[in-house]
């Protein structure tokens, strides 16, 4: 029997053995582990290339609809959501900087070029000019498009919240910047473009064909035909007629007052006028009754100025008297500022007559 003595020096040389291992494994994960210490971790040697990467990233590519499909349909109204994440540091009232540079007009403006502004050197070689897709590369990882910047903000992983962002930061200058598709999806469209022209062009000949087939069957007719044909010939010469009549008294109606810019919103596409819509989206919305930071404009061509029941207006807007006529509405668009002075309106205008025909053409499809 072991006396209490040899017991206890036993249990003693145990314990001495298992800190003497838990210290060696201790000592060889800081000389294992660790540069120096600190913490500082070893980078890896070296990284054997499998291809994964590009593989998931290809995937991911096919999974979802690229940038530039994105930005052409981009919502501002989110955009100006997205874009409180970016208020401690930037303002998009024009020169008025902050932490960062104002974001009025960016879009298209030369990388690093606002006046007063001291930039970080990393900004300066990344890129010509801030495109959309530029502003989406930088927004997406900051610090990895231009390492060494000074902006603290981690990034936009969201490729639509990019791409909304920047609509709309694309319209606080009143000018749209037209996006370049990728050669790919040009050449698709280009593509699309030659098959639908081959199909207009194969049904014309078919139009064409029988258009022969029946003229020889009415030359092959009885005098009951042949009575009939030139009948609808006396009936189409008089058809001609009345529509030369009606196209002199339009050419008439014109000449004798309808403006230019009613003749361009006659001649306008409604579908880019909806393109156009979107730099007012943040505001307005188009279902009746649904007013936002401004008026809803359903119905909005031919309304009353100011006629919108239970929208507060400005003073300068409720004085005005009339209807928002074409031509009223041009005027409005062009420079709200200067239309009505001291108005609440912010949005700068639009410069293009081609715009504001567009957007006065998908106005007049919204309403009754």
């Amino acid at each position: 029997m072991f006396d209490t003595m040899t017991l206890t020096k036993v249990v003693g040389g145990f314990c001495g053995a298992l800190l003497i291992f838990l210290l060696g494994q201790w000592a060889a994960e800081v000389l294992y582990s660790t540069a120096g210490g600190h913490g500082e971790h070893h980078e890896q040697a070296y990284v054997i290339d499998t291809g994964d990467d590009e593989g998931e990233a290809e995937a991911e590519e096919e999974q979802g609809p690229t940038f530039a499909e994105l930005f052409v349909q981009a919502d501002a109204g989110k955009g100006e959501r997205v874009f409180n994440k970016c208020k401690a540091c930037h303002n998009v009232e024009d020169g008025a900087n902050a932490t960062g540079p104002h974001l009025y007009g960016v879009v298209g403006r030369e990388v690093a070029s606002v006046d007063g502004f001291g930039y970080s050197g990393s900004l300066k070689p990344v890129a010509d000019a801030w495109t959309p897709r530029e502003l989406s590369a930088f927004l997406a990882d900051p610090s990895g498009y231009a390492p060494g910047t000074t902006m603290g903000f981690a990034g936009l992983g969201d490729i639509e919240d990019r791409a909304n962002v920047i609509a709309y930061l694309d319209q606080t200058d009143g000018d749209t910047y037209e996006i370049e598709m990728p050669e790919e999806e040009a050449a698709a469209e280009e593509a699309a473009t030659e098959e639908a022209a081959t199909e207009e062009a194969a049904a014309e000949e078919a139009a064409t064909d029988e258009a022969a087939t029946e003229e020889a069957a009415a030359e092959e007719g009885s005098a009951e035909g042949a009575a009939a044909e030139e009948a609808a010939t006396e009936q189409a010469a008089a058809e001609e007629g009345t529509t030369e009549e009606q196209a002199v008294a339009e050419d008439t109606a014109a000449a004798e007052g309808t403006s230019e810019i009613a003749q361009m919103v006659a001649a306008a596409d409604p579908g880019e006028g909806e393109q156009v819509y979107r730099r007012c989206s943040a505001c307005h919305r188009l279902e009746e009754g649904a007013n936002a930071v401004g008026p809803h404009l359903y119905d909005t061509v031919g309304r009353e100025i100011a006629g919108v029941e239970g929208f507060r207006y400005s003073k300068a807007l409720e004085e005005l008297e009339g209807t928002w006529t074409v031509e009223e509405l041009d005027a409005w668009l062009e420079n709200p500022r200067e239309y009505a002075p001291d108005n609440r309106m912010s949005f700068a205008g639009l410069r293009k007559a081609e715009d504001r025909a567009a957007v006065i053409a998908y106005l007049k499809t919204i309403g009754d």
